[in-house]
């Protein structure tokens, strides 16, 4: 009774996708602070100081490193050089421990 049956290609009228363009999505962005702008809030505002109004973060606040001091430059890692390089280093430390012993 029902059996299908594969359209034809001139049956099938093909849309022209080539020249429909889909909509962006809309998201919402917000500014993503720097962390100097992060800096000056911490040390501006005391809303900063406390978490939900119970957890003083004064002590955490006092010690911790400005941005200068975190940042590292980006250093390539060649696998022999690392691999020599740890290899040895516990070789060394093998070395003195055997010495230790002996002493």
């Amino acid at each position: 009774a029902d059996i299908p049956v594969i359209p034809d290609l001139e049956d099938v009228q093909e849309e022209d996708l080539a020249m429909q363009v889909a909509a962006p999505p809309s998201v919402q962005v917000n500014r993503v602070l720097t962390y100097h702008d992060l800096d000056k809030d911490l040390m501006k505002y005391a809303a900063f100081q406390t978490l939900d109004g119970e957890v003083d973060l004064k002590l955490l606040t006092k010690v911790l490193a400005p941005e200068h001091e975190l940042r590292e430059d980006d250093v390539s890692w060649d696998w022999d050089h690392l691999f020599t390089e740890v290899s040895s280093e516990l070789v060394t430390e093998w070395d003195q421990g055997q010495s230790e012993r002996e002493d």
